[in-house]
């Protein structure tokens, strides 16, 4: 299936030269949504998994998902102040300023190999930082599932030695 012919592209949003690319089309048509769900699965069945990991809030529609699919748990990875126990922080840059996000301190145990999965990778900034979080933990990193990646802006150079899958690249 090609997945572009269900992800509405809008120009100039947020800002002028940005082609957003909108997944809500591809969300509310239930038999895509969950073509698009076993489709990520079966790119990441040889991967061991114990848990996903899903950066808010886009990662949440992809990771938690795919998380039941696997029958896996799901950690939610939030920006800073959202989670409701003790967490650990990471913070990172934006394109204007920076940003900080979080996790509950005991959602990965030591040696848990963990898939972080979101809807899109760009230029890598929320998906390294949610790398840290999980090896601050002390977890393995398994991969990296995504909808969407955006192969001109180098997100993968920001993943060195992690696996990348990607639904659809443009």
């Amino acid at each position: 299936m090609d997945y572009k012919d269900y992800i509405r592209v809008i120009p100039d949003f947020p800002q002028p030269g940005i082609s957003f690319k909108d997944i809500t089309t591809l969300l509310n048509d239930g038999a895509k949504y969950k073509q698009a769900i076993d489709d990520l699965k079966k790119l990441v069945s040889g991967l061991k998994i114990d848990l996903i990991a899903g950066p808010e809030a886009r990662g949440f529609v992809v990771g938690a998902p795919l998380a039941y699919a696997l029958g896996v748990g799901f950690v939610p990875i939030r920006k800073s102040g959202k989670l409701p126990y003790k967490t650990i922080e990471v913070e990172y840059d934006l394109e204007y300023g920076k940003d900080r996000l979080a996790m509950h301190s005991d959602a990965v145990k030591p040696g848990q190999n963990v898939l972080i999965a979101d809807d899109l990778l760009a230029t890598g900034g929320t998906i390294s930082t949610s790398v840290s979080l999980v090896r601050e933990l002390g977890g393995n990193v398994a991969g990296t599932a995504f909808l969407i990646e955006l192969s001109e802006l180098n997100g993968r150079a920001k993943l060195p030695g992690i696996e990348v899958f990607s639904l659809v690249t443009y």
